[in-house]
């Protein structure tokens, strides 16, 4: 198994429910029994990611060997002893997830950290900032490889985690052999790959990325965690030190352009972009004068950073018209922006807002009904702390401000799901079968057989 493809035991016939089966059966209660001791054991213990690694690991390769030896297996191919194995690990790392997933309070944080920056960056970051040629630029098909590295999270045995990265690259990497096909250009290499992944995923923002990939690294096994399978997933985690540790040498800015792009982005993300002066960014410098970046070597330890403060806020136009107190509406939003920029989880404040990190391409027919709905009693909050705080008449000219109509357009692209339904057969991606795609399924955490 070592030097197979992983596609050949993503798509095997046998999967955990065939290894369900054969644990009902009477004469594997030897193996319930010693299933079941090690889940208790596990659960048991205080989280220490080092240990219940090694503890994981040393308990699929003993069980593994135990399934070799065992009747139930007796004249078993190894197609079938291998989708025993890759049941065992779904069925364990599943009963096990609560607690071997983010469990350690650094880790979360370093989640949180990495979410709110690449949140930030990608609300200015160009294919061009990372040097990808534009012969190798397409937004719009890399949209499917950002979907399938935000499913992520939909599942929790490493090797379903590990198909969604999987995926995502096979996406990448199509897409990038049919442009220099069509560009008479040489293959693509890590040069190429490496820099379109880090976009992608700086755009998807694939929730608790950090976790994620910490899960994978220490729960699928080690034997399985080869080939194709290991080379994706080493570059995801060059993607993620890049980001973590991403600069403005990281996008070939200025530091100044750098840093005033990231201000503009917080004021975005915080809802306050109409009130503020938005910063003019620079025009961008000649692809000839940046300097090479060579991916392939590229290898930096995965520690996050701390966000710049805000340094300051500039006003656009008239206030509006104070009370005997003093206070406008301008100046209870510059307020409560600077009380949220001291906050560490920034982005916890805005979960209740859904779209606000979708992109228009994501929208359906009920998500732009829905915004509407939202757009609607937004509106209706701002005019009245307007009208609340002596603002009596919502004309625009008069009184100072933009009216919500004006200043809050929002546009929405449809989505043509004929070009969509073509990019997907260009792309032709090589996906697994059915069962690997869905959800976990409850019948088999809960199964009454090892359960």
């Amino acid at each position: 198994m070592e030097n197979s493809d992983f596609l050949s035991a993503a798509t095997a016939p046998l999967t955990c429910h065939d290894f369900l089966d054969r644990m009902r059966h009477p004469s594997a209660a030897d193996l319930v029994k010693s299933i079941k001791s090690f889940i208790v054991s596990f659960l048991n213990n205080t989280p220490d990611p080092v240990k219940d690694s090694v503890a994981v690991q040393e308990f699929l390769n003993n069980m593994e060997g135990a399934f070799r030896a065992h009747t139930l297996w007796a004249g078993a191919s190894e197609e079938e002893l291998e989708s025993a194995g890759e049941g065992l690990e779904k069925y364990v790392m599943t009963k096990l997830f609560t607690r071997a997933f983010a469990s350690i309070p650094e880790e979360v944080k370093k989640d949180e950290e990495l979410s709110e920056k690449m949140a930030l960056v990608q609300q200015f970051i160009r294919p061009d900032n990372l040097d990808i040629k534009p012969n190798f630029q397409n937004e719009t098909s890399w949209l499917l490889a950002q979907k399938e590295l935000q499913k992520i999270n939909m599942y929790k045995a490493p090797r379903d985690k590990l198909l969604c990265i999987l995926h995502c690259c096979k996406v990448i990497n199509n897409l990038l052999l049919n442009a220099s096909i069509a560009s008479n250009d040489n293959p693509p290499g890590a040069d190429e790959f490496l820099p379109v992944l880090i976009y992608v995923t700086i755009k998807a923002n694939p929730p608790q990325l950090h976790s994620n990939l910490l899960y994978i690294q220490r729960y699928r096994r080690q034997s399985r965690l080869v080939s194709e399978s290991a080379y994706f997933f080493t570059n995801l985690l060059s993607a993620e030190s890049f980001i973590a540790n991403l600069d403005a040498g990281s996008l070939s800015m200025d530091e100044t352009e750098f840093e005033m792009n990231m201000e503009s982005a917080r004021l975005i993300l915080t809802g306050l972009s109409n009130s503020f002066e938005t910063p003019t960014t620079p025009e961008p410098k000649p692809h000839s004068q940046k300097p090479t970046r060579t991916y392939s070597n590229y290898v930096q330890s995965p520690q996050g950073q701390h966000l710049h403060p805000l340094k300051q806020v500039k006003e656009v136009g008239k206030e509006v018209v104070l009370k005997p107190n003093g206070v406008s509406v301008l100046d209870l939003e510059k307020q409560g922006a600077s009380n949220l920029l001291k906050e560490e989880q920034i982005s916890g404040f805005f979960r209740e807002f859904p779209f606000l990190y979708s992109e228009a391409g994501d929208l359906t027919m009920e998500d732009v009904e829905a915004l509407l709905n939202e757009y609607k009693r937004l509106a209706l909050k701002y005019v009245s702390l307007c009208h609340v705080i002596g603002q009596k008449d919502t004309n625009s000219e008069s009184k100072g401000f933009e009216h919500p109509s004006e200043s809050g357009r929002i546009e929405v692209e449809s989505e043509n799901q004929d070009e969509l339904n073509r990019t997907n057969s260009i792309v032709a991606i090589d996906m697994a079968n059915g069962e690997s795609k869905q959800p976990l399924e409850e019948s088999v955490s809960e199964s009454p057989a090892c359960g």
